[in-house]
């Protein structure tokens, strides 16, 4: 697949087939994904793979979890900030409305934050799960070569047909992903990431991007 077409067609899915992700592929990918950069080439990554039986008793504890109205283990950093300003809010505000109002949930329903967890919890049917976590020794430099790493593996999914969407919710239920998965006390978790293949027949949502000239300055050009 050509970078451009890969690019331009990742995009976070939120409704995954059943259908099996061959051990093979997903190893092509991640061996390929070790190329990508990070400072001081420290390779700050450490990234779990979970499927099969594992995957499904995981999903079954975060969804007891989610439904049981559980608020979930205190967060170890912060999703956003604590205040958002324009124009950055009204972009989360816009693909908020747009992301679930596409999955059957709307704005005004009262149970919205209970069924929102539910479908993060079951990784919208995806049948991988990877973990990335970094040591907790690693600052901020590190956490955006994972950023990078994690950016080069959907690309690589997207070569192989494959579909992908980051999930930073997991962080909530990080004791749970640690136990099943082994990390130690060490390691902090940075996302999940639902692989798999797209689930045909249901409604396909692609955020809008804000215009190049909002987010970029030419200098001397």
């Amino acid at each position: 697949m050509d970078v451009y077409e890969a690019v331009h067609s990742r995009r976070a899915v939120r409704a995954f087939s059943d259908e099996p992700v061959p051990k093979e592929v997903l190893e092509r990918v991640l061996a390929a994904a070790t190329r990508a950069p990070s400072s001081g080439n420290l390779q700050p990554w450490h990234v779990y793979v979970v499927t099969g039986e594992p995957l499904t008793e995981l999903k079954r504890h975060a969804t007891a979890r989610a439904l049981a109205g559980d608020p979930g283990d205190e967060r170890e950093y912060p999703m956003y900030p604590a205040t958002l300003t324009s124009p950055y809010l009204d972009r989360f505000s816009a693909a908020a409305a747009q992301r679930y109002k596409a999955l059957g949930i709307e704005r005004d329903d009262l149970d919205r934050p209970t069924k929102i967890a539910a479908l993060n919890s079951e990784a919208f049917g995806a049948p991988v799960v990877l973990f990335c976590y970094l040591d907790r020794t690693m600052g901020p430099g590190q956490w955006g070569d994972a950023g990078m790493y994690l950016q080069t593996v959907m690309l690589l999914l997207r070569a192989e047909g494959l579909h992908s969407c980051p999930q930073v919710m997991w962080t909530v239920y990080r004791k749970t992903v640690s136990q099943m998965v082994g990390a130690d006390d060490g390691l902090v978790l940075f996302c999940g990431v639902a692989v798999g293949f797209e689930k045909q027949g249901v409604p396909r949502l692609r955020t809008g991007r804000a215009d190049m000239t909002e987010t970029v300055s030419f200098i001397g050009v």
